[in-house]
């Protein structure tokens, strides 16, 4: 094992040295080193193996500075504050962007579980921005006859005269089917509001696997 370590480090400083005489690349000596593949990254990706072979995924740390920059634009105080088209729009721009690059990676539970916790974080905007309990009811109730979802007057009640917390309330069964993923990813001329990017959609797009 020791022997093999020294021809890795050998093979290391001979190509870093290459690189650096012929390609005139500057190489950083912090970030190459020799590890195995499943315990090392690359641009951000880290690799594993399957019974297919050799594939890549978005590293931890890159999944966590996704959902840091989300909670960042959909922090309460101030998303509640803007219109949801601009909070939609730099949504769609950020979710796009982390899976356009990632795209050739495997993320398809990641992905899933994400946009699961993302239009949680947007329903609880919505609702807190219709505030009052009469508002929500009417705005959930034009949903409901707009888009012929046959859900009864008692469930929109239960989410607009809830008293639970407004995260508590969006999880609710009704809420989540009233806002659904089709809702909110219609847009809206009118307000001229982008429809909300649903993440696994748009991974499966990428990956040229999404059937219509």
């Amino acid at each position: 094992m020791a022997n093999n370590l020294t021809l890795y480090n050998r093979v290391m400083k001979s190509v870093c040295s290459w690189l650096e005489r012929k390609l005139f690349l500057k190489v950083s000596a912090e970030k190459t080193k020799v590890v195995r593949p499943t315990n090392g990254k690359f641009l951000g990706f880290t690799f594993y193996k399957d019974k297919t072979g050799w594939k890549c995924k978005p590293a931890d740390d890159r999944k966590k500075r996704l959902y840091d920059k989300i909670r960042l634009v959909l922090c309460r105080r101030k998303a509640v504050a803007l219109p949801l088209s601009v909070t939609f729009t730099k949504v769609n721009q950020i979710v796009r962007g982390w899976i356009n690059y990632f795209s050739i990676g495997s993320m398809k539970t990641f992905i899933d579980i994400f946009g699961q916790w993302l239009r949680h974080r947007i329903r609880v905007i919505i609702i807190k921005q219709w505030k009052k309990g009469t508002r929500i009811y009417k705005n959930l109730q034009r949903i409901n006859e707009m888009f012929r979802m046959k859900m009864t007057e008692e469930d929109i009640r239960k989410v607009s005269g809830s008293r639970l917390g407004w995260y508590r309330r969006c999880g609710m069964s009704s809420c989540n089917y009233l806002l659904s993923p089709k809702i909110l990813g219609k847009a809206n001329k009118r307000a001229n509001r982008p429809g909300l990017v649903n993440p696994l959609d748009y991974y499966l797009l990428c990956k040229g696997k999404l059937s219509f």
